[in-house]
């Protein structure tokens, strides 16, 4: 089996996750679910960079609209939030988009929106 792609710091992101998600239950705007997320990532001496932009190539001109990801995390994670009823293909096909802007390999889609936290891992 091959091995998972920063494992240990996506466990650890995803335990965090838990941690806001048990606190606050389902129900909030997800700035709610990123705001209570931030003072976890601070409280656990965790590098991030919030609400990034990344620009959007077409035949050589960049657009004026860019990507905005919820969370980088260590220079090397895309964490994206949800707080929706369920994850669908469009939060995928988001997340892969935001990772192939930014050149990252993992993205971390969150969604805060359920009984349970719900996650998936997405390589590109």
């Amino acid at each position: 089996m091959k091995d998972l792609i920063y494992k240990e710091e996506a466990y650890k992101i995803i335990g965090l996750c838990m941690e806001v998600h048990n606190q606050l239950g389902k129900g909030f705007n997800e700035i709610v679910y990123a705001d209570a997320l931030e003072i976890e990532l601070i409280d656990n001496n965790i590098s991030y960079s919030r609400e990034k932009k990344y620009a959007i190539n077409y035949k050589g001109n960049v657009l004026p609209h860019k990507y905005q990801a919820d969370f980088i995390i260590e220079n090397k994670i895309i964490l994206e939030i949800k707080a929706i009823e369920s994850l669908n293909s469009a939060h995928i096909k988001q997340t892969l988009n935001y990772l192939a802007v930014s050149q990252l390999k993992l993205g971390l889609l969150i969604n805060f929106g359920e009984e349970s936290l719900k996650y998936k891992r997405i390589v590109l």
